[in-house]
């Protein structure tokens, strides 16, 4: 145990460097390619006053479009892996997703709807981003008015509510202008960062915030709850009140992420699973490390996107390709169980 306990730091330091790899690398990649040099100097210029060292157009690269879609990536990909680990230890159910309570699809028919109606970048973001809070919300109250067990009936009404969001989506699809509406749409759900700004990340920082903070505090009443019910009730834990504060933090998450990016759907899923088996079950460890690992993930996925065609790949389809093999390898092998 005491080995296991000292290889944890050490994973987390790798992680770590990882990610501060992945990040680094992919504000230098791309079409007009930034060296290390002029990166460096360009940071430095906005601390401190610096004699220009850099090409034309490498301060708009870089500033403006580039570390925006970056640090967007990582904040999404985070979000919605510390997103699908929550939701998975609440329902204690490895195969759940951040979007089981309708949230994506919520979002999906508020962008939709948005795009319909003409609305901009910013109306069809702050669009998706209340329906998809709504959708959770319909969902959490129908749960509490059924007489059956409140976990079946939250997932089973956010089942419900996430068909009838998609339902509405088709319907806004079959109805929108075919020459630019419907492209727009089907677009826009198949996921990407290709449009974001720096005040989408601003727009981005606040739920990230709000969701992961709570829950990263919460993490070791979190595995009191993966007991069961009657055990945690009889270790002094509220199991209502935490179980609505995961399920609000979880929906801030996911639907801030949909909202800026699309869907995107995978890392919520398959991202928790190599978590566990590197960090164990212990929350405590596992939101950071989702956390870090979703951002490094979503990363190199978006530079994949950018970088291997002339066009751009929706993040959606490249998260599916490979995601979905990588979860029937661990369906198939039962993944290495690591840890505690």
């Amino acid at each position: 145990m005491k080995l296991q306990n000292h290889a944890y730091p050490r994973r987390f330091a790798v992680l770590g460097a990882v990610f501060a790899a992945a990040l680094f690398g992919s504000v230098l990649l791309g079409r007009f390619s930034v060296t290390p040099k002029e990166l460096f100097r360009l940071l430095l210029s906005r601390l401190t006053e610096t004699e220009p060292g850099w090409r034309d157009g490498a301060e708009n690269v870089v500033f403006q479009i580039r570390l925006p879609r970056v640090a967007a990536a990582a904040l999404i990909g985070a979000a919605l892996a510390v997103a699908g680990v929550s939701y998975q230890g609440m329902f204690r159910n490895p195969m759940v997703s951040p979007d089981i309570l309708g949230a994506s699809t919520g979002a999906g028919f508020g962008a939709a709807l948005a795009i319909l109606l003409g609305a901009g970048y910013f109306g069809i973001s702050a669009s998706a981003f209340v329906f998809g809070l709504l959708a959770v919300a319909a969902a959490y109250a129908v749960s509490c008015m059924s007489r059956t067990n409140q976990t079946i009936a939250l997932i089973l009404a956010g089942m419900m509510v996430s068909s009838l969001f998609s339902a509405g989506t088709s319907y806004l699809k079959l109805v929108a202008d075919t020459q630019q509406q419907l492209p727009a749409i089907t677009y826009w759900l198949m996921g990407s960062l290709s449009s974001i700004k720096p005040r989408d990340v601003l727009f981005l920082v606040i739920p990230v915030t709000l969701g992961l903070v709570p829950l990263w505090i919460l993490s070791w009443r979190m595995n009191l709850l993966t007991l069961g019910e009657e055990e945690a009730r009889s270790m002094g834990v509220n199991t209502r009140l935490l179980r609505f504060t995961v399920i609000l933090c979880a929906t801030l998450l996911t639907a801030a992420s949909v909202a800026v990016s699309g869907m995107i759907g995978w890392v919520g899923l398959v991202i928790p699973h190599f978590c566990r088996m590197l960090f164990g079950y212990d929350y405590r460890r596992l939101i950071p490390a989702a956390a870090l690992f979703g951002a490094s993930f979503l990363i190199v996925v978006d530079d994949i996107a950018r970088l291997a065609t002339a066009g751009e790949i929706p993040l959606g389809i490249l998260t599916a390709f490979v995601g979905a093999p990588i979860f029937l390898y661990l369906i198939l092998t039962g993944g290495a169980r690591r840890g505690n």
